[in-house]
């Protein structure tokens, strides 16, 4: 499953983000909008709405199901929306309960499962403080690489410009110190090679019992919305198993593309190698590690 975040200052913004989705033939189904105004909900379902209906020949749009759908107040955040099909999904990403009801009432699924108590606590964390800055958010999750391609040209236009010349071949290389593993990464985490080395690297470690690591970003050229996709996945992947997935080293470009998400709040980020490794000693003395 690829997953592409996008991150947006206005509604406007983000509503012609989903146009360009849904006319690029991103599946509605893949598609999530999240916003705390109730207004901003309204106006996004009715106006996307209508465009979606008309665009695929059809009068089901993005509005179905969508313009009353609230996820219950989250605490530190308040009321929160949900619109689109595709947040039969939003339960496995926010992880709240709630998430899951909206879920339901969009898919008029009962059989969508509960979350676990430690998704709620762990996934639910991701967003929230993308939300709490007055940022919408919209979340593409697919199966095909196709569409994740299409949903990545699209979300990846507000960011920054990519300087011409960052062209490195891939590598993430791990190393031991002491009971810490490093993945050293070389070159652009982005969608088909850079997020799905990512993912499988990460998920080798965890399954031989290395559950501390850190991201060493001294040499990341560049991150597209499926490589931010990809360190939300890994972050809360390794966190659930009560391990922790720290970066550290990150470039100014790359600092500053997380700070305008601001994931750069929620992802455990460390000025450099070193400091990473202490705060995992830090954890340890809180009982925050398992």
């Amino acid at each position: 499953m690829e997953t592409a975040i996008g991150v947006y200052e206005s509604r406007d913004r983000a509503e012609q983000a989903v146009k360009d989705l849904i006319a690029k033939k991103v599946p509605q189904e893949a598609i999530v909008f999240l916003t705390r105004s109730e207004s901003d909900a309204a106006g996004f379902a009715k106006e996307v709405g209508g465009f979606a209906g008309g665009f695929l020949g059809g009068t089901v749009g993005m509005a179905a199901g969508a313009a009353a759908i609230a996820l219950a107040l989250v605490p530190g955040v308040g009321q929160v929306y949900a619109l689109g099909v595709g947040a039969t999904a939003l339960f496995g990403f926010l992880g709240a309960r709630t998430g899951s009801a909206a879920a339901k009432a969009i898919a008029h699924d009962d059989s969508v499962p509960e979350p676990t108590s430690a998704e709620k606590s762990e996934d639910a964390a991701i967003l929230i403080e993308v939300l709490k800055q007055g940022r919408s958010v919209i979340v593409v999750r697919t199966e095909s690489q196709q569409v994740a391609a299409a949903a990545c040209s699209v979300l990846d236009s507000a960011a920054p410009a990519v300087p011409s010349g960052l062209s490195r071949k891939l590598r993430m290389t791990p190393r031991q110190v002491n009971e810490i593993t490093i993945i050293d990464v070389v070159g652009r985490v982005t969608l088909g090679e850079g997020n799905v080395m990512l993912r499988e690297v990460v998920t080798t470690l965890v399954s031989q019992g290395n559950t501390r690591i850190i991201l060493n970003c001294t040499d990341l050229d560049h991150l597209d919305s499926a490589g931010i996709g990809e360190l939300v996945r890994t972050h809360t992947a390794v966190n659930k198993t009560g391990g922790k997935f720290k970066l550290a080293s990150l470039t100014k470009r790359i600092h500053d593309l997380l700070v305008g998400t601001p994931l750069h709040k929620v992802l455990d980020i460390h000025k450099d190698e070193p400091a990473a490794i202490e705060s995992f000693r830090s954890d340890t003395k809180s009982g925050a590690t398992a």
